[in-house]
């Protein structure tokens, strides 16, 4: 690894160092009287404001319509965008003001134009993550859809956008490319890219490694706002160093980049909001703590994102292409986009040594657990759960839901993955996951082929020669929302699926708030679990279970380690005014663990030795 001069005060970090035309696409730089231009200052940065400037040329006749999006790529819900922009103005060529009519909640019209219009308006900007911009003293951190009004009829229209940095240590992050001789401009060949292209400004620390990969080099980047060390910078660029063969192993290769560099842009900072959003040449990771204080976790997101360069930005569902910015943009198939994603980002770190066998094991038992015991499955299939994202995917709504309806497609998908995997590499003819995303990266992937479901059946049957089985699969854990039995399926790698507390009492939930002495209930139960059974739902307050009266958390917490599965009691309970009480028969805590057959007392036999470290990769010396 070596540091590089991009860190010196005035230049940017960039996608090339030059604005060439954009690989396989012959797009190049605009120039400047592009169709599109942005300019973005931050004047009034300590107040999260920023003042935008956008220029729309060769206009046709009539009202000119810009809006503000209504989505974001990487999420599946409606933001509403539009809330955070006022004082919009606009003139004409000449510097002829020019009325500005709001007609929706989402745009403006502007009408009596000479071919161009420039508006200007102000956006606030105060939520660090990846579907939201913030602006303030120390960085302004931009996602474009939340940051840039775009006028009807340019989609395809080159842009170009200038930044004027509020510190001159400040630097810029982007995928964006650079407009030759000019540190603060960048083009994008059309909306879909700029609006695809996050932008970090601040006094970021930089890392940069070169891949090589089918004869071509290409530039990995670390842009990393942060409070630490540049200790901690080298300590997470070596791990993220480390995980890249693995994911190139996955697919066989890596994507073509288009300016043949890939970028981590992070932002590890106590005013951000923990997320991760993937894009075509780069990824938002981002999380309030440093990398110190939460010993370089963040690694799992930066995996998690990365995977996402060929999984769902290359190897794509075609109901997001192309991607609608007025609405929600719903797939049936993110038990895959993001879920097999979920599968993999934790799974190559412990490939690549980045973490133990029994670190993986813990973190993979909470998924496996979630999924088994959740009550989500009993009402939806993985497919069913991937259209649902409109609803989950950071949506904001007043009226409360069914908690037990809803298994996320991220540890849903994961499970699928893990299912697909064993069962796979548990065949006469072993073949593993990885076998099957090289199937779909070689007919969806490399050539850019949006897929349907259907087509991710037809894969499972290319890659397995069996058609039966990937029906079969499809229909019952895909379509339907059957699971194998995961007990034997680990087995063949010495793993032991087991209950973690059988001794311990389950009443159906567990988390309760207290107000003043009022112990009340803030989960829903699960059906069919003993408070379910009794009708204690969502908000009632607990009076009693048998002998154990409760007047704050502690006396919940005493009851349950008391109380012993197939004990039979009764529940006193206030339900909305209404005193009730029910029998209650207590049951096992049917939470589920993974671990090795060594910390299970048993001896793993060389074949299933040989079966995990084929899975999980060799154990780091001395673990």
């Amino acid at each position: 690894m070596r540091k590089s001069l991009f860190g010196l005060t005035g230049l940017a970090l960039v996608m090339m160092a030059s604005g060439a035309a954009a690989q396989g696409s012959g797009a190049q730089d605009p120039g400047p009287k592009a169709p599109v231009s942005y300019e973005v200052s931050f004047d009034n940065a300590q107040h999260h404001e920023a003042k935008i400037v956008a220029t729309y040329r060769d206009a046709p006749a009539g009202p000119l319509h810009v809006r503000m999006s209504r989505s974001s790529p990487g999420r599946y819900a409606i933001h509403e965008f539009a809330k955070n922009v006022y004082q919009v103005s606009a003139v004409d060529g000449a510097g002829k003001p020019l009325k500005v009519e709001r007609t929706e909640p989402y745009g403006w019209s502007i009408d009596g134009h000479d071919g161009t219009v420039t508006v200007t308006y102000t956006l606030y900007a105060d939520r660090g993550d990846g579907t939201y911009s913030q602006v303030d003293a120390t960085h302004a951190h931009l996602n474009m859809p939340a940051t840039f009004l775009w006028a009807e009829g340019y989609d395809d229209k080159p842009i170009r956008v200038s930044f004027k940095r509020a510190d001159p240590t400040w630097k810029i992050a982007t995928q964006l490319p650079s407009v030759t001789g000019q540190a603060d401009a960048f083009w994008a060949p059309n909306k879909q890219y700029f609006f695809d292209s996050p932008t970090e400004i601040s006094a970021f620390a930089l890392r940069e490694w070169k891949v090589s990969d089918g004869g071509r080099d290409y530039t990995f980047r670390l842009a990393l706002h942060h409070p630490g060390t540049d200790a901690d910078v080298d300590v997470f660029t070596e791990k993220l160093k480390a995980i890249v063969p693995e994911h190139i192993k996955v697919f066989g290769e890596l994507p073509k980049f288009d300016h043949g560099t890939y970028t981590f842009i992070a932002d590890y900072m106590p005013q951000i909001t923990g997320d991760g959003m993937e894009h075509r040449n780069s990824t938002f990771i981002s999380q309030p703590r440093s990398l110190f204080r939460a010993n370089f976790a963040q690694l799992g997101t930066a995996s998690h994102e990365l995977f996402h360069a060929w999984n769902v930005e290359r190897l794509r569902p075609a109901e997001l292409e192309p991607f609608d910015f007025t609405k929600a943009n719903p797939t049936p198939s993110l038990w895959l986009a993001e879920g097999f994603t979920q599968y993999y980002g934790p799974l190559l770190i412990r490939r690549a040594g980045q973490s133990t066998t029994d670190e993986y094991l813990a973190a993979l038992s909470v998924t496996l657990n979630g999924v088994i015991n959740g009550p989500g499955r009993l009402y939806g299939s993985p497919q069913e759960m991937s259209l649902r994202a409109p609803f989950v995917d950071a949506a904001a709504a007043l009226d409360p839901v069914n908690g037990n309806i809803f298994t996320s497609y991220y540890p849903y998908g994961a499970v699928i993955g893990l299912a697909l995997d064993m069962q796979l590499r548990g065949r006469s003819k072993p073949l593993t996951l990885d076998d099957y995303m090289k199937q779909l990266w070689r007919t969806h992937g490399a050539p850019e082929k949006p897929y349907k479901p259907a087509d991710l059946q037809a894969a499972l049957a290319q890659t397995t020669g069996d058609a039966g089985f990937a029906g079969s699969f499809f229909k019952a854990s895909i379509e339907g929302a059957a699971l194998p039995d995961f007990a034997p399926l680990l087995e063949q790698a010495g793993l032991k699926l087991r209950q973690k507390s059988p001794k311990k009492a389950w009443l159906g939930a567990a988390k309760v708030r207290v107000s003043g002495s009022d112990v009340i209930l803030d989960q829903a139960p699960v059906p069919n679990s003993a408070l379910y059974a009794a009708g204690v739902e969502t908000g009632d307050r607990i009076l009693s279970i048998g002998r154990f009266e409760f007047a704050n958390e502690a006396d919940w917490t005493d009851a349950l380690d008391r109380l012993k599965p197939g004990e039979a009691t009764t529940v006193k309970y206030l339900q909305r005014g209404q005193l009730r009480e029910a029998p209650l028969k207590v049951a096992a805590d049917p939470t589920l663990e993974v671990v090795r057959f060594e910390k299970a007392d048993l001896k793993p036999s060389k074949a299933q030795l040989a079966f995990r470290a084929a899975w999980l990769g060799a154990e780091p010396a001395g673990k």
